[in-house]
């Protein structure tokens, strides 16, 4: 049918013909998305899409509210879409004392140079559920996403559109709003759902947040809308905008504007306040009729947030205050050697199975061989000195989503009596290991690579904040890895799996588990990653010592992997460029040896050479501006800063784009000298080093 150009189109036939593409529109969804039988070409409901638009921004006032525009996105035939966080989804700090709470409030007074008692802070019920990130443009909502790795999320916007406190849309003045929050599930909903899916005779779910997350997660959004799902904002990301001066200021306006936040959110004057405040919701946890799992304290003062800045991973100026762990008795069966794709051999409690706080628990970490014996790190007695052995009944906890632990032993019902001997174990295995002196742990000391140890490194490769390759999980990787016809032995032999397949007469897709689609899905999600961020590759090599923080910090230091590979072979023979590494504040000598010494051991340095030959590198993100005066700059600061203290100038030359050292070199740009400044201001000037003082700092760093 020919359509009327837009422009000629009078006020009765805009309103016509909008009436029309709703119900065009609807029904194509609902056939496509509900039925799984499209009724049009996705060419055709495009363009469609798109002249419902147009007729919509020619005649504003005509817009429906069933518009076709409020529609968010749709729902991937299988898997989700990806969608990039504009602010980072960070994760936060755990506190689990008020000792705990102290330190928390002790290092930000130190950090901003001010006292505790200057502070204030907020403090609200940390929800157990599954974080959502909401979008709004110009008032509507134009995507929802999961946290995902925290850089990266999931588009579930067609389930999101399904949670009754989730508004379409929003009155605002902001072009852009993300809000943040929590979807979660009451305990009553949760109750009456379970016993829906049990007369149905579908699975039943073992607790309210899996239940919320399963259902957020759902790839067919009728199935979300039916379940009872609720969300409470309590943050937002990217906005064009200020929401207020203060941490309650900004949630009280999404408050305002139609969010659903906690009623239990309050202002602290002190830390004192805080743990009150902690206490009372504690108290109140099993009468609230939603899980939470803590307390999180924020500063109030957005400025002082901004100064304060992030971590590689979590924010300075926050803190999830968790409540004490749940604890189960049940009995230690077996004691059982993993080993790591360092080599690392760490033991493993097999647990008669036990409900722990709403999670079925079977495992439980020991650590290592002194945690075992009953002795901390420094040889002092835990657990009053009880050792760990097979057939103890022991007390297992867990705090928020840690690894269980074994808090207790019940030596009375000890019917084992012998200590459990770590080294004779190894040696019943048939593993060669050692354990060098101050070191904790055993290490596999073999000739030849096990196979245990290449396959966690393969694993590890291929995890959430390295690769993540979707398809290829640790399931898979251990087929791959025995596969005779597709051996997997190195990360470089994945970029190579389906040339090698298209060259064998057996193909993935004709074996037991696999199929055309499967197998051409795996394929594509691996030819995505061939293009990488930098930090992600030098985090999924497994360096020993270097894990996401320290990838980071190298990726920000040398940028390109060209210039890392570069100054990482002269590692070896230069003196100049192994400081270069070890000057990278928080990477030190320690991080700076095991990236030198693996890098350039025989196999690793082909296996790594061979990988990056398949991929394309993204170099790091520099996250200032260009224009920024220190961006790119190297910084190093001496001597007594007296307007902000030396952790604040850190984060926020770093923030600017800058690169901080420990030391003065010939690569040292600039030294911000304050009183006292020593063999540093001297050796700069030596070199012909710029030497700033703090108030010159303070202005290049505050100017445009």
């Amino acid at each position: 049918m020919k359509r009327k150009d837009i422009s000629k189109l009078t006020v009765d036939d805009a309103k016509t013909e909008l009436a029309e593409l709703a119900l065009l529109l609807s029904t194509a969804n609902t056939a496509y998305h509900g039925q799984d039988e499209p009724e049009i070409e996705d060419a055709t409901y495009d363009a469609l899409k798109r002249r419902n638009a147009q007729i919509e921004a020619k005649f504003p006032e005509l817009k429906r509210r069933d518009s076709p525009s409020d529609q968010v996105g749709s729902a991937p035939a299988s898997g989700f879409s990806k969608i990039k966080h504009a602010v980072p989804m960070l994760s936060l700090a755990n506190a689990f004392s008020a000792e705990d709470v102290h330190d928390f409030a002790d290092r930000i007074a130190k950090f901003l140079g001010v006292t505790t008692e200057s502070l204030k802070f907020t403090a609200e019920p940390k929800i157990d559920g599954l974080s959502l990130a909401l979008r709004y443009e110009d008032g509507r909502l134009v995507h929802a996403a999961t946290r995902g790795d925290g850089e990266t999320g999931e588009d579930v916007s067609q389930n999101a559109l399904k949670i009754p406190s989730v508004p379409q849309s929003i009155k605002t003045r902001l072009k852009v709003l993300e809000v943040r929050g929590e979807v979660y599930m009451t305990h009553k909903d949760f109750e009456e759902l379970n016993k829906r899916q049990k007369i149905a005779g579908e699975k039943t779910f073992a607790n309210p947040r899996n239940a919320a997350a399963g259902s957020l997660r759902q790839l067919d959004a009728t199935i979300t809308a039916q379940r009872p799902l609720a969300f409470f904002a309590y943050a937002w990301g990217e906005t064009s905008a200020d929401l207020s001066e203060t941490q309650m200021g900004a949630v009280n306006t999404l408050s305002d504007l139609g969010f659903q936040t906690n009623p239990l959110m309050m202002l602290a004057d002190s830390v004192e306040d805080l743990i009150q405040h902690y206490t009372l919701i504690e108290k109140q946890r099993s009468s609230l009729g939603y899980d939470i799992d803590g307390v999180v304290y924020k500063v109030d003062d957005l400025r002082l947030q901004s100064r304060l800045g992030f971590r590689a991973t979590t924010p300075r100026w926050a803190v999830a205050h968790k409540f004490p762990a749940e604890t189960a008795w049940t009995r230690l069966t077996e004691i059982e050697i993993q080993v790591g794709r360092t080599g690392a051999l760490s033991p493993v409690a097999r647990l008669e199975p036990v409900n722990v706080g709403g999670v079925v628990v079977s495992n439980a970490t020991l650590h290592n061989e002194d945690y075992i014996k009953g002795l901390d790190g420094k040889g002092n007695p835990i657990r009053d000195g009880k050792d760990i052995r097979e057939g103890d009944l022991v007390q297992v906890y867990r705090a928020g989503d840690v690894i269980p632990k074994v808090a207790d032993v019940d030596l009375d019902k000890r019917t084992n009596d012998m200590p459990f001997d770590f080294a004779q174990r190894l040696s019943e295995l048939g593993i060669s290991a050692q354990r060098a002196e101050g070191d904790a742990v055993w290490r596999y000391a073999g000739d030849h690579p096990m196979d245990e140890v290449a396959i966690e490194g393969l694993k590890h490769f291929v995890s959430r904040q390295a690769f993540d390759i979707e398809g290829l999980g640790a399931k898979q990787i251990e087929m791959f890895y025995y596969d005779p016809d597709l051996p997997v032995k190195r990360p470089a032999d994945i970029f190579t799996l389906q040339t090698r397949d298209d060259q064998n007469l057996t193909k993935l897709a004709n074996r037991s588990g696999w199929g055309k689609t499967s197998s051409e899905n795996l394929f594509r999600a691996i030819d995505e990653k061939r293009l990488i961020p930098l930090h992600r590759l030098i985090f999924a090599l497994g360096i020993r010592h270097v894990g996401e923080i320290a990838a980071k910090l190298l990726s920000q230091t040398f940028v390109s992997w060209d210039m890392f590979w570069d100054v990482v072979e002269k590692a070896k023979s230069s003196e100049d460029a192994r400081m270069t590494i070890e000057n990278i504040d928080g990477i030190g000598p320690i991080v700076a040896s095991s990236l030198i010494d693996t890098c350039h051991s025989v196999s690793a340095r082909e296996n790594i050479l061979d990988l990056v030959s398949h991929l394309r590198i993204e170099d790091a993100q520099i996250l200032a501006p260009s224009s920024s005066p220190v961006s790119g700059k190297t910084i190093v600061f001496t001597g007594t800063l007296e307007k902000m203290t030396r952790a604040e100038a850190k984060a926020k030359a770093e923030a600017l784009g800058a690169k901080v050292s420990g030391s003065v070199s010939a690569k040292t740009d600039m030294v911000v000298a304050g009183p006292g400044a020593g063999s540093k201001a001297k050796k700069a000037a030596e070199l012909g080093v710029d030497i700033i003082d703090e108030d010159a700092w303070i202005e290049m760093a505050n100017s445009k």
